[in-house]
């Protein structure tokens, strides 16, 4: 068998890929908001390696926006690629290394269970081996999973929810052994603990663990959490926090728990609906964690103030992303690192 290994997030990276938003696309009545957010996310990456963008149009005058905007030349590289969405967490490769050789996996992406159109999304990681924007090899795995899906912590733990993972419109044919083979093949992962709780309301991915729960270290779990009993949120993110507190560390120790606050309720302008804004969404890249935003003075401040010590000697850097919540997604959601 060879050996598999999935990087923690914290490990080094050698770039961060974007998904840039299109004019004609689902951000087409926000866009220019979503540019900028888009442009702040990328310029923060950028300070500290790589940076990777995919556009569906006018690559050469993208380039030259972001290198106007702070972008180093020398540390972008932009490719002209059709595409559905911006949320390449789930459109794009999860890069594991084999027999100590990176080899970006790229599972099917069915638009998170047949919501949206997916068919360019789909096609994305593969296409991009064609432009010659991997050095690695890409290998297609016929199972339906999206990045933002999992979390590992480095030393054979997988972290994920029932809600996403056990979807009938994923892998429909698949119990939960099977479910689980399939991520210790793929991903050299000896355990894999499962959330039943954690759902934030308005988000339409079933339940990705990447909004709820994030390790920090192989010890350390910051999670979305909610002190208002009167928000609908309460009982639910209460039970997902005991269920955290019940798990253990593979030595056998409870993990440290950081709860971060739920920003103020921001709501859709034309339906009313809720926008599942929260500040486990943050993207740890090398030398720094970019922190989602919402322009909520007071829980802004504590989110920021409680992860910087789950994060010593990284930079913890607050992105506005009110444009981003929109669509449903944060800053995590529209990112994926490749390591280095």
């Amino acid at each position: 068998m060879p050996s598999v290994f999935l990087p923690p997030e914290w490990a080094p990276q050698s770039s961060v890929m974007l998904t840039w938003p299109r004019r004609d696309g689902d951000f087409a009545r926000h866009f220019e908001a979503v540019e900028r957010n888009f442009t702040a996310i990328a310029v923060a990456i950028a300070r500290h390696e790589n940076l990777h963008v995919n556009v569906a149009q006018d690559a050469p005058g993208l380039a030259a926006r972001l290198v106007a905007a702070g972008v180093p030349n020398e540390r972008l590289q932009v490719y002209a690629i059709p595409n559905d969405d911006v949320w390449a967490r789930d459109h794009g490769p999860i890069t594991v290394l084999r027999d100590g050789k990176l080899l970006h996996l790229d599972f099917t992406f069915n638009g998170w269970g047949g919501k949206f159109p997916a068919e360019r999304d789909n096609a994305l990681t593969g296409r991009l081996i064609t432009v010659g924007a991997w050095k690695a090899p890409v290998e297609s795995v016929d199972f339906v999973l999206e990045g933002g899906a999992i979390e590992v912590d480095g030393t054979g733990t997988l972290l994920t929810t029932e809600r996403c993972l056990l979807a009938p419109t994923r892998n429909p044919t698949l119990d939960r052994a099977a479910i689980e083979k399939v991520l210790r093949d793929k991903f050299g992962v000896s355990r894999i603990l499962w959330l039943k709780h954690g759902d934030l309301l308005g988000d339409d991915t079933d339940g990705h663990i990447d909004t709820i729960a994030r390790f920090c270290d192989a010890h350390t779990i910051a999670y979305q959490g909610c002190e208002d009993r009167d928000d609908p949120h309460y009982a639910d993110l209460a039970a997902m926090a005991a269920e955290l507190a019940a798990f253990r560390t593979a030595e056998g120790k409870p993990y440290k728990l950081v709860p971060l606050p739920l920003p103020a309720a921001m709501h859709d302008p034309d339906d009313g609906r809720r926008l599942p804004a929260g500040y486990a969404n943050f993207l740890i890249i090398n030398g720094a964690v970019l922190v989602p935003v919402y322009g909520d003075a007071k829980n802004d401040a504590i989110a920021l103030e409680r992860l910087r010590p789950c994060f010593p000697g990284r930079e913890v850097v607050p992105i506005e992303c009110r444009a981003l919540i929109h669509q449903y997604g944060s800053l995590h959601c529209v990112t994926m690192q490749i390591p280095a």
